[in-house]
């Protein structure tokens, strides 16, 4: 594999990244996973505008769209795959080896891996865990990712692939890498971003594209539910068929069918969506 580190296409073996880099000491970093389908990328200009906001939410400088874009080509004219996981990381560069930011400058790295469509449906759990709606990072997407790690080891171990959470209201939020949709009476809803959940660009074109609406949901909706479904980068929207355990009604019921075949066709139609 070859990828792009601070300016330059480098062979993975030979790739280097300082230890003492900021993102790696205490987490300081934003990142982006933008789906590639033979070598083009979906929704490019959306995941650099959050990538954006994100470096702005940590106080990063503002990342050059322009040398990404060269990134992301080069990365993905070295390495041929037919489904890929493009990664794009930003950090707060070589810095002290506590929290306070360095003055050597930001640091860029973008990699990339093959990776399989996702099954139409998907077995989830819910996790003890909750989402700090009020934290500081609420919002951002940054390689601060342990809690992540934690939760999806456990929805593994229950053979889900998921873990969804609550945030600290007891209210539904987000899963560890995806948003999640309710169907009631036939209308779709999803926690809005005052739940803490990170503003997903999948949840976004999903929202515009089906007229889900923002609903302040019980954690237990869950269980009330007539349908569930999640969106991220490379699930796209993905029926849930078990939760907890528990197996609800056929999935994906008609408006999640509705929604994933609404999704592949604008998606094939536009692959650089604008909101």
């Amino acid at each position: 594999m070859k990828l792009w580190v601070n300016g330059a296409l480098h062979d993975e073996a030979d790739a280097r990244f300082s230890v003492l880099d900021h993102g790696l000491t205490v987490g300081d970093g934003v990142f982006e996973t933008v789906k590639a389908v033979r070598g083009d990328t979906f929704a490019l200009t959306l995941h650099l505008e959050r990538l954006t906001r994100s470096a702005r939410g940590l106080g990063l400088p503002d990342p050059d769209h322009d040398e990404i874009r060269r990134a992301c080509a080069a990365v993905l004219e070295a390495n041929p795959v037919e489904l890929g996981r493009l990664r794009i990381t930003y950090t707060g560069g070589v810095s002290p080896l506590g929290s306070e930011r360095g003055e050597a400058g930001p640091g860029l790295v973008v990699a990339l891996g093959a990776t399989q469509r996702r099954p139409d449906t998907t077995a989830v759990v819910t996790v003890p865990w909750t989402r700090n709606e009020r934290g500081a990072l609420v919002g951002l997407k940054t390689t601060s990712y342990a809690e992540n790690v934690v939760a999806l080891a456990r929805a593994h171990a229950a053979g889900a692939s998921e873990a969804l959470f609550a945030n600290t209201r007891d209210r539904l939020c987000e899963g560890t890498g995806s948003n999640v949709f309710v169907v009631l009476g036939g209308r779709v809803h999803t926690p809005p971003v005052a739940s803490g959940c990170l503003a997903g660009i999948t949840r976004a074109l999903a929202i515009e594209w089906t007229g889900a609406e923002e609903t302040d949901l019980p954690m237990d909706v869950l269980d009330e539910a007539d349908e569930v479904f999640l969106t991220s980068t490379l699930r796209d929207v993905q029926g849930v068929h078990r939760i907890d355990g528990r197996e609800p009604a056929g999935a994906p019921g008609p408006v999640t069918a509705k929604a994933m075949r609404v999704f592949e066709e604008r998606a094939a139609a536009d692959t650089d969506p604008r909101l």
